[in-house]
């Protein structure tokens, strides 16, 4: 007779009846998983979904949020584009202060230029040097 997939002693897997296994029955055994930390292996099971990957982080510093840092926040763009400068990249404090003076022999009231754009120009140097109004 020949057997079907109705009959509930095949198992799908072999297509053998399912017996219960005795301790003396010399069969083929299950091949064991390898890898790191399987259970059951003595080391510790990872959560599902994390995969071993870290978070990514910016790579970015304290330092570099900062005005002269890498990536400054939008006063200091702005402040960076009024004298001239880079928007993004670390500066240094003599690059902002020769940019300054630049801006500012150009837009000096003494040599023609607007009161208002000269006040502009030394708020943006104050803005990347942190003088502040504190």
């Amino acid at each position: 007779m020949a057997r079907s997939l109705l009959d509930p002693r095949v198992s799908l897997v072999s297509l053998r009846p399912a017996t219960a296994r005795s301790a003396g029955d010399e069969g083929p055994q299950p091949a064991r998983k390898k890898g790191f930390a399987m259970p059951g292996s003595g080391g510790k099971a990872k959560p599902s979904g994390t995969k071993g990957r870290r978070k990514k982080g910016t790579g970015l510093s304290a330092a570099d949020h900062g005005p002269l840092g890498r990536s400054p926040g939008l006063e200091a763009i702005e402040a960076r584009s009024r004298l001239g400068l880079a928007l993004a990249g670390r500066l240094r404090e003599s690059d902002v202060t020769l940019a300054w003076k630049r801006a500012a022999a150009e837009h000096h009231p003494d040599r023609g230029g607007r009161h208002d754009t000269m006040q502009a120009v030394n708020g943006a140097r104050d803005v990347l040097l942190g003088r502040g109004l504190s």
